[in-house]
């Protein structure tokens, strides 16, 4: 049972995560194995990565384990596809191929089918060239990091392989776009949309179909971008990544609201009327808001990310709603409900979880949350919270770490931090993956945070001037 939450200026501190204790893995990262496909992501690589998630789940006690693939629209996809699918019959698993759907679909369906293992082959919001695997549990969340490392290790020559009874077999698995539908109207019968003018921009990814489908479904008079996927154009110029495409297309045709998908559907951003945008943080507070009226906030708390804007814990505190603030990253924010028993969740980005429907963030279901959350009302009236000016500079420094170690930086943050405390804060990070130093400045006005900001920013630089 996770112990009690303390609060840390004005949120709640993250429990430990089992990050904390597992040595670092050198293929998974936050969001699994993502790089170049045919490169860092070859066919031989996710051969060998299904192999070894099979003979793990064998190691554990699944005699025959059955694995689930779906995947998103790259013009990759079936090249790795194939590879995964003969990697996990090779090590005498069953694959069952759902095709191309969103990435929360496959938690849902592994449960519903009673599935020991899914993988889902997309990299999100990245360019075409990029591909991914990420696996889930029969439990329907991602792998824990214990697990990943010891899939990794399956992959060293010295590693030892269980002896495998049968060759598996590969089939396609029908109905699964009808099932993942199913679930998203089974949760939001209740919503009618008839009259609501819809803009939907489906970034040519794995949302293009369902999406669409569902808010018909409901009544909406939907229209959809970016519903033509040919392999290369996903999240090319289009979006969550490249909102003022959906915002141009919600004024110019008069749509009450908008919402824009990234490449593999688990994350979604929203638009109001007059085309402003309505980022992850705004949502999360609607719906916290919402399902508190409601009784259905369990714990009567939310977990959120460092980057979240402090407006969202002014919002939160005043509504007697509790903070729990985590690093980077949905995997992140999940480890934390789970240790909390809460249910709702998310990032700025768009993530935004909500365990009553799914163990993983679903955009099309965040969606319609959203506009259950407003009850009717408009999304450009929305009043869950007030969004503080933010600046956020990236810092290219020689050497990240001596930066951060740095005690007039140490103390510099800290002169900032008191002088916005209560009014808004300071927030000095380093990059996980590169040579960077993250600053970012929350306060009442927007000259106010640039000025601390520059101040702190001049300050790395001198600290650690770049290569």
């Amino acid at each position: 049972m996770a112990s009690a939450p303390s609060r840390v200026g004005g949120a709640l501190e993250r429990a430990p995560s089992e990050e904390d204790v597992v040595p670092r893995r050198k293929l998974f990262g936050t969001d699994g194995v993502r790089g170049v496909a045919g490169e860092q992501l070859s066919a031989d690589l996710t051969l060998a990565l299904g192999r070894a998630a099979t003979e793990a789940a064998r190691e554990r006690g699944v005699e025959k384990p059955r694995v689930l693939v779906v995947r998103d629209t790259r013009e990759s996809g079936e090249m790795l596809e194939a590879a995964l699918a003969a990697g996990v019959a090779a090590a005498g698993g069953e694959v069952l191929l759902g095709g191309v759907l969103p990435t929360p679909a496959a938690p849902l369906l592994v449960r519903r089918y009673e599935l020991d293992l899914a993988a889902v082959l997309s990299a999100s919001h990245n360019p075409y060239r990029d591909n991914g695997i990420k696996f889930f549990g029969a439990d329907g969340f991602k792998l824990s990091d214990a697990t990943e490392l010891e899939i990794e290790r399956r992959l060293e020559p010295s590693s030892s392989r269980p002896a495998t009874a049968a060759i598996g077999r590969i089939r396609p698995l029908q109905g699964t776009q009808e099932d993942y539908l199913r679930a998203l109207h089974d949760r939001f019968a209740a919503l009618d949309l008839s009259g609501l003018r819809v803009a939907l921009d489906c970034a040519h990814g794995a949302t293009h179909r369902v999406a669409p489908e569902i808010f018909r479904r409901l009544g909406a008079d939907v229209t959809v971008l970016g519903d033509a996927p040919d392999g290369r154009n996903i999240n090319d110029g289009c979006g969550s990544t490249h909102i003022d495409l959906i915002a141009r297309t919600v004024v110019e045709h008069g749509h009450d609201v908008g919402f824009a998908f990234d490449g593999d559907g688990d994350r979604v951003l929203a638009v109001d009327r007059a085309g402003g945008v309505v980022d992850g943080d705004e949502l999360v507070a609607l719906a916290a808001l919402h399902l508190r009226r409601a009784g259905r906030l369990a714990g009567d708390g939310v977990a959120v990310t460092v980057m979240t804007n402090y407006g969202f814990h002014a919002a939160m505190e005043e509504a007697g709603i509790a903070v729990a603030t985590t690093k980077v990253g949905d995997r992140y924010v999940l480890e934390e409900l789970r240790a909390r028993g809460w249910m709702l969740g998310g990032e700025q980005s768009g993530h935004i979880i909500d365990l009553g429907f799914a163990p993983s963030g679903d955009g099309i279901a965040s969606a319609l949350l959203t506009l259950e959350a407003l009850e009717g009302a408009d999304l450009a009236r929305r009043n869950a919270m007030r969004k503080l000016p933010q600046r956020l500079v990236n810092v290219r420094v020689g050497d990240r770490d001596a930066a951060m170690a740095d005690e007039e930086l140490l103390a510099a943050t800290a002169r900032e931090h008191d002088a916005l405390a209560g009014r808004g804060r300071v927030l000095v990070r380093p990059s996980g993956t590169e040579s960077l130093v993250r600053v970012m400045v929350e306060a009442p006005t927007a000259e106010e945070a640039d000025a601390a900001c520059e101040r702190l920013v001049a300050l790395v630089e001198r600290l650690s001037p770049a290569a």
